[in-house]
């Protein structure tokens, strides 16, 4: 992984993906107690940042690989990023979704052409039943985070942080990221050592599933004891990816761990002084920026997605509006 492959993704993606904004509003400002720019992933195609990485792993394919078609396990915004490039690159696509995910994430995996086989992830391993399927099928599994080409999607994030943090004056900042396996982070934190060394990467995982923040800490990777009981669906993993730990363990700084009500209020906040509509996972970010006592004067989050059930969100502003 290097800048060059980051560098490429943007190349063949450019047209395809959205050049999301860097927010900042004095409200929030004021509810923090410091500044926050926050960079709104949530308005990307697809509603999350996973739309970079699934067109950079499509369209790296070979047309004949392409032809046979792709298979991706997700709780919603991979399996949408997946989707929607396959679907542009007349790629068959199947799609593997926790029973629990939200419907949300579900039906529009589905708008997007892909069939979409559902599994039970507390008692079913989706990486055997992924490979198991791609072996059937003679699919190319695109892997979440743990894909060389998906992680250079997904450094293109980093890319426009770097501009944008210099545009707005920022050399020096943690680059707060929601993180699950770590592919985002990794990709960020990649060009950023290369484009913006002073913006530093840490991570921001729900309470209880806070396996990267851990393995960071004690230099060796490791597990979550459950693999639901969080309403951050998009980043519960089991553990940090093998390509993505040791790039964090390299660049990132300590991680941070948020609570479930944390990220409801962060919601709430956004909506109201942003007027953006985040997902719990996706606002795993603003709530360590928001919340975090071991933060300086200025922050950047990276708040990574939008595909919230009306629900949930219903419940963000009720409680916390």
């Amino acid at each position: 992984m290097n800048l060059a492959m980051i560098e490429a993704a943007a190349a063949r993606m450019a047209g395809h993906v959205r050049r999301t904004p860097l927010l900042n509003a004095p409200l929030l400002d004021a509810a923090a107690g410091r500044r926050i720019f926050v960079k709104a992933e949530c308005l990307q195609v697809t509603g999350s940042f996973k739309a970079r990485g699934g067109w950079s792993a499509v369209s790296a394919l070979s047309a004949e690989a392409r032809s046979r078609g792709v298979i991706a396990y997700s709780s919603g915004n991979h399996a949408q990023g997946v989707a929607h490039a396959a679907a542009a690159h007349g790629a068959p696509c199947v799609i593997l979704m926790p029973s629990d995910a939200p419907q949300v994430k579900i039906a529009n995996t589905r708008a997007y052409g892909a069939e979409v086989v559902l599994y039970d992830r507390a008692t079913q391993d989706r990486d055997a039943i992924g490979a198991r399927l791609a072996a059937e099928r003679g699919l190319t599994l695109i892997k979440p985070f743990d894909d060389p080409q998906v992680i250079a999607g997904q450094g293109t994030v980093g890319l426009e942080l770097a501009d944008q943090a210099a545009e707005a004056g920022i050399a020096k900042a943690p680059v707060l990221v929601c993180c699950g396996g770590g592919g985002l982070s990794a990709g960020i934190a990649l060009a950023l050592d290369a484009r913006a060394p002073g913006l530093i990467v840490r991570t921001a995982e729900p309470a209880g599933f806070d396996d990267m923040a851990r393995s960071l800490a004690s230099g060796v990777r490791q597990r979550n004891a459950a693999s639901t009981g969080s309403i951050c669906d998009a980043i519960l993993t089991p553990s940090p990816g093998d390509l993505t730990f040791p790039i964090l363990q390299r660049l990132a700084g300590p991680g941070t761990v948020v609570t479930d009500d944390q990220a409801l209020r962060a919601m709430a906040l956004a909506f109201t002084h942003l007027r953006v509509v985040l997902e719990p996972g996706g606002a795993a970010a603003l709530a360590a920026a928001l919340f975090a006592d071991d933060l300086p004067d200025t922050v950047i989050a990276v708040a990574t997605g939008g595909n919230v059930d009306p629900a949930t969100f219903a419940t963000a502003l009720e409680r916390f509006a």
